[in-house]
């Protein structure tokens, strides 16, 4: 199949495709005497492969890292699942993150008036110059 037909049957654009072939995280496949991409089912199963990874919020470097023990058949389980412990791990602290982020913005949007005045506790928190935040700010 073309580049289209696999980008359709893996979920994966061809742009991404083609991404991906360029950084090695998938072998380019085999050209037609045309030079047309030309795709295998294999091929196919390894983007919804790395789709379904990038949908889990795996990075590209982590996803290489699954290919490798996927096609590792002497591979232990235990590796496959420190990774996506460390995702894990990774993605609780992310959560944490956006969760005071939400907070923080909550607060601020319920102490603004959102009226005609100019005074805004919004920007004038985002202007404050406690700390590294705002070094060389000018308000």
């Amino acid at each position: 199949m073309n580049i289209g037909e696999a980008a359709q049957a893996s979920g994966v654009s061809a742009k991404m495709i083609r991404h991906y072939e360029s950084i090695g995280l998938v072998d380019a496949p085999p050209r037609s005497e045309g030079g047309y991409r030309r795709y295998d089912d294999r091929a196919v199963h390894t983007l919804r492969f790395v789709r379904r990874a990038r949908n889990l919020g795996f990075s590209l470097d982590e996803i290489r890292g699954l290919l490798s023990l996927w096609h590792d058949r002497a591979r232990a389980s235990a590796d496959v699942k420190a990774l996506t412990l460390k995702h894990v791990a990774d993605l609780e602290v992310r959560i944490s993150e956006l969760a005071a982020m939400r907070d923080t913005l909550r607060s601020l949007a319920e102490a603004c008036s959102g009226d005609d005045r100019p005074d805004c506790p919004i920007l004038s928190d985002m202007a404050r110059m406690d700390g590294d935040d705002c070094a060389g700010c000018h308000s």
